[in-house]
């Protein structure tokens, strides 16, 4: 029998994809994560994805929080926070924890749970620990939801400098050099970690950088010219880390690329050069959010040392096992060869960051960025890859 002339059902209009900005967290990285999901959330092409604004309070409640991203910017030198933002000061957000269902819930202290639709993919915009050092990533890959970014291992090589270093020397990159003074040296010998530090100078020289071997934004470091200053130093990344990492200074230049990853795999943006900012002894927190130190897009480098540089930030990509995106940092050293200092497997985005400045610079905007970034998420699975 024809069914030609039947009557056809009309087809139902395919849902947007839902994104999930996730952005705040427990660590002292809180309020730029909050600057950076709110540039995300105003990047995000409304027409295309449906947007789902999520924050975790400085305790570790997930809340829904306003998506007002003009709330989310610094203010009179203070960064915002998901406690200031979060819609109700008890409900809380539940991921599925079931990989064949992807539907969020919120609940509220005596009210019925409330479905909030299926997520398809989460934008982690979280720095430091309990969210990019492979925490959030490893809960999304229970939850069979796709992610911005590198999976559990590279989120944690990224956040760990030490291991971090151990594996670009594994790969044959050029990293500077550094101590490391673990938990325990330091709370039951501090006179033999000290010694250890010491004779880490006697080799390599004054002035150390002091800083959290597991934290970004510049937080917690501390520049140390001389003996006197070294165990201040050590007690303020302490309070950020217990494990601490000391590295000789590396004089040079402080240059930047960007890698994102493309359908055919990572490329390199131009680089920057990040110059000596005028008022602070070095690249520090409130030189790079809040004094807003510009870097110089693109950096001046001769064609070989551009080459180079962009060469050996696809390596560092590869080296970690990365994914999606990594701001690698190096500098140019007075011998003419670049030291790579660190990656950031999720570098801030906020209106200032470099990140998106390089990658506008090579000829893609913000916005694209953005969406690069979520289609590249949504191609991926979970799971061993």
């Amino acid at each position: 029998m024809s069914t030609e002339n039947l009557p056809q059902s009309p087809e139902q209009p395919s849902r947007k994809p839902r994104v999930a900005v996730v952005c705040g967290g427990r660590s002292s990285e809180h309020g730029i994560s909050v600057v950076t999901a709110g540039a995300v959330l105003r990047a995000i092409d409304r027409s295309k994805y449906e947007v789902l604004p999520i924050g975790i309070t400085t305790d570790g409640r997930w809340a829904l929080t306003a998506d007002d991203p003009e709330r989310m910017a610094i203010t009179d030198r203070r960064t915002p926070t998901v406690d200031e933002l979060a819609e109700s000061t008890e409900g809380g957000v539940v991921l599925p924890v079931d990989p064949n269902d992807r539907e969020v819930v919120y609940t509220e202290p005596g009210s019925v749970p409330k479905a909030l639709g299926e997520v398809d993919v989460v934008f982690p915009v979280l720095h430091g620990p309990y969210g990019e050092d492979g925490t959030l990533q490893g809960l999304l890959e229970l939850s069979g939801v796709p992610y911005v970014g590198s999976g559990v291992l590279a989120s944690a090589v990224g956040q760990d400098k030490e291991y971090m270093k151990r594996v670009f020397t594994s790969f044959g990159l050029r990293v500077g050099p550094y101590v490391v003074i673990r938990p325990r040296e330091w709370e039951q010998d501090p006179a033999a970690a000290r010694g250890k530090i010491v004779d880490f100078v006697g080799e390599h020289g004054w002035p150390l950088f002091v800083k959290p071997a597991r934290a970004g934004s510049s937080i917690g470091i501390t520049k140390v010219d001389d003996l006197s200053g070294l165990d201040e130093a050590i007690e303020e990344a302490r309070r950020h880390d217990p494990k601490v990492l000391v590295e000789a200074a590396v004089r040079g230049r402080e240059i930047e690329c960007g890698v994102l990853e493309f359908e055919d795999g990572p490329r390199a943006s131009v680089p920057a050069e990040i110059p000596p900012p005028q008022e602070h002894a070095y690249y520090d927190f409130e030189a790079k959010y809040i004094d807003s130190t510009p870097g110089v897009v693109p950096a001046p480098l001769t064609e070989e040392q551009t080459a180079e540089v962009r060469r050996l930030a696809v390596e560092a990509f590869e080296a970690a096992s990365c994914e999606g995106l990594v701001r690698a940092d190096f500098f140019l050293a007075e011998d003419g060869g670049f030291v790579i200092n660190e990656i950031n497997t999720m570098p801030g985005f906020t209106p200032i960051s470099m990140y998106p400045k390089m990658w506008e610079a090579t000829g893609i905007s913000y916005e694209e960025l953005v969406d690069r970034l979520i289609q590249a998420a949504l191609r991926r699975s979970t799971g061993l890859r």
